[in-house]
């Protein structure tokens, strides 16, 4: 997808005016539902032979595609006459900030270091993510797809990891000067170890390192495990420390237990970034524990854990909660230019 800057096109494609469409509905935390059926006729618009597009132009008859129906197909339809849709001109109107706050963070935030795609629990390909941070006025991305470990997630393995890495290398190529960055967000292990052979993780740009199991483990258990897995050298950014959910559809979960003040003096100690996580059901790390990261002289990177294209604009969300701690941008990552983050990144 290309959407230039989001909301600008007045001639998009149909692709376009149903990808952006769907754009806004995940930002605004639409059902899940009507979001598929944008992309299900997205999809299926994109997937035509020439020949099939223009007989569909020409008689005006999408309906009968499979994968459209009444809402999508007049998208079709008046986006072929030459104009933006109704509906996505709708979206557009009553799109409003996400955020009461956080202009002057987001002003020199240059990227995203957490964000998932198809290959794992994503919603969306590699490619719409990257070219929707692109858009949004990202100079870099990190895709972050997660580990084996993950099942449920469709983690990679290091066989697929390592053909997702020829995956954004091209893609790099191709939205040059924008950095499609290959990272990785590797389960930690209950002991502590990484969920991802050493040697090939010391191959990626980005590593962000998240507890997934085991939430309820007892405070000193689960504080031996993420300082073991802070302190490794591969490790470049800590994840919703918390694992805590607060609201969505997955419902909500309580905060792990573990000693804050340890763990946040690891992450200080091995220059381990702790996640401010923008998912708006996670808000991790919690305003006291936020608060006491920044006391202690933490690092930060403002992540969406976008799993969908119009999620990553939920980094707004991160980017007020840090200008209202009052976080200067020096001692968030990404706010680096790409060259100094992946040189941090492999110290």
């Amino acid at each position: 997808m290309e959407l230039g800057a989001i909301g600008s096109a007045t001639r998009p494609s149909p692709v376009e005016a149903l990808r952006e469409i769907g754009f806004w509905l995940e930002r605004s935390r639409a059902d899940t539902h009507r979001v598929k059926a944008y992309r299900r006729a997205a999809d299926a618009v994109e997937a035509l032979a020439p020949e099939d597009y223009a007989a569909h132009a020409a008689s005006a008859d999408w309906s009968g595609l499979t994968g459209v129906g009444p809402k999508t197909a007049a998208v079709i339809t008046q986006a072929v006459e030459g104009r933006v849709p109704d509906y996505l001109q709708q979206l557009r109107d009553d799109a409003e900030p996400l955020a009461a706050g956080g202009e002057t963070v987001r002003a020199v935030l240059r990227g995203d270091l957490h964000t998932h795609s198809t290959w794992s629990d994503g919603g969306s390909p590699l490619e719409e993510m990257m070219t929707t941070a692109r858009a949004l006025g990202h100079e870099y991305c990190v895709i972050t797809d997660h580990s084996p470990r993950l099942t449920v997630a469709r983690g990679l393995t290091a066989a697929r990891l390592r053909e997702q890495l020829a995956v954004t290398r091209a893609l790099g190529a191709e939205l040059a000067p924008f950095r499609v960055l290959q990272g990785i967000e590797v389960d930690i292990l209950e002991d502590g170890g990484l969920d991802q052979e050493s040697g090939l993780l010391g191959e990626l740009d980005v590593v962000v390192a998240s507890v997934h199991s085991k939430l309820r483990s007892d405070s000193e258990t689960m504080t031996h495990r993420m300082v073991r897995a802070i302190a490794n050298p591969r490790v470049n950014v800590l994840g919703h420390c918390t694992g805590r959910l607060i609201t969505g559809e997955r419902g909500t979960r309580p905060e792990s237990s573990f000693d804050a003040e340890v763990v946040f003096e690891a992450c200080r100690q091995f220059g381990t970034a702790v996640e401010i996580n923008s998912r708006p059901e996670r808000r991790d790390p919690p305003t006291r524990l936020l608060r006491l990261a920044f006391e202690m002289g933490c690092l930060f990177s403002i992540d969406t854990d976008a799993h969908a294209p119009g999620q990553l604009d939920f980094v707004a969300y991160g980017c007020e909660r840090a200008e209202a701690m009052g976080i200067p941008p020096e001692r968030i990552v990404n706010t680096w230019p790409v060259d100094e983050l992946l040189a941090w990144c492999g110290s």
